[in-house]
């Protein structure tokens, strides 16, 4: 019997519609398109706007999308995974109502939380499930509405996030493809460098901590940078050395849209040609959780059957990694 590895077969994708630009907030903040542009690499971001929408809203809709262009029965889902730092509330959980609402209500579901790792590390886990031949159809949905964590009079952070959700679909392969390696790393030294201190059960919502800010995304930037580019760079490196792959066996670089110098160093670590990088921060600015599943959306007509794509994150906690993984399919 062929050994059975945990391909992406479909794909979906939600973008609110509104747009924030540079120009936008250079009304908002003391900053400028061409410092913006210069540092991240970000021109516009979306936002989600209206009342009672949050991270589900957006992963409702890029679940569906997917089932639309999969022509997928949802009652065949056997489990929904909501990558996501943004869930809809505390103790509810988000991907049980995303379930439902899809109409996967023979699924089973939960949240995967991770900051902007999530994603990978759902990857990760969506692939055992795979693997142990206990489920054979897992949708991971990376939804984030950040908007809803950011202060928009500090411009360290401001500028960089934005909303959407992203949706792939696993499933068995017995042709070899999908995930081959993984290499996932966690330090917690490195929290209180890139956290929301209030909201949690050490700083729960009161008077004092909303009048202090404290519940909005806090980022000591340079530190953050330091440590992602260092370590997105070194697991890439790694899983390539553990597979015997150069730079001519890799198909497609995507690491996750934080910033564009830490992608750009990423790729420069293993002198990757940059047309081989999935690039759209500038359109999408740092999503968090949906970061790697809207690259593969923007991708999607450029892939092809057998590419080799290693993916890469890095977020709060710390935490990163980075997943060898061969493509199923040509659109």
């Amino acid at each position: 019997m062929s050994k059975i590895t945990a391909a992406i077969t479909a794909l979906g994708k939600y973008l609110p519609e509104n747009v924030l630009t540079n120009a936008d907030l250079e009304e908002m903040v003391d900053t400028n398109d061409e410092w913006i542009v210069s540092r991240t690499g970000i021109k516009e971001r979306r936002i989600l706007k209206g009342s009672n929408k949050g991270s589900s809203f957006m992963a409702i809709k890029a679940g569906n999308d997917l089932i639309a262009k999969a022509n997928l029965d949802p009652k065949e889902i056997d489990l929904v995974i909501v990558a996501t730092a943004t869930p809809d509330m505390q103790a509810a959980s988000t991907a049980a109502y995303v379930a439902t609402q899809i109409g996967a209500t023979d699924a089973f579901s939960f949240d995967l939380e991770s900051a902007c790792s999530s994603f990978l590390f759902g990857m990760s886990v969506a692939t055992s499930y795979i693997e142990s031949k206990k489920y054979s159809k897992i949708l991971l949905i990376g939804s984030d509405k950040n908007s809803s964590m950011i202060d928009y009079t500090d411009r360290a952070t401001c500028i960089i996030f934005g909303d959407a959700a992203a949706a792939v679909l696993f499933e068995p392969n017995t042709e070899g493809l999908g995930t081959q390696d993984e290499i996932l790393k966690t330090n917690g030294s490195g929290r209180e460098f890139l956290q929301v201190p209030a909201g949690g059960s050490i700083l729960p919502a009161s008077k004092e901590t909303l009048e202090k800010g404290q519940h909005f995304v806090y980022q000591d930037g340079r530190t953050v940078f330091k440590n992602a580019v260092f370590n997105m760079a070194d697991v890439t490196t790694k899983i390539l050395e553990r597979n015997n792959l150069t730079k001519d066996n890799v198909t497609w670089l995507a690491a996750h849209q934080a910033n564009k110098r830490i992608i750009e160093a990423t790729a420069n670590r293993i002198e990757l040609d940059p047309n081989k990088v999935m690039m759209n921060i500038h359109k999408y600015g740092n999503t968090t959780s949906a970061t790697l599943p809207l690259l593969l959306n923007d991708y999607e007509s450029q892939l092809k059957k057998g590419d080799t794509i290693i993916f890469a994150a890095f977020g709060g906690g710390f935490s990163w990694g980075a997943i060898y993984f061969k493509w199923a399919y040509n659109a």
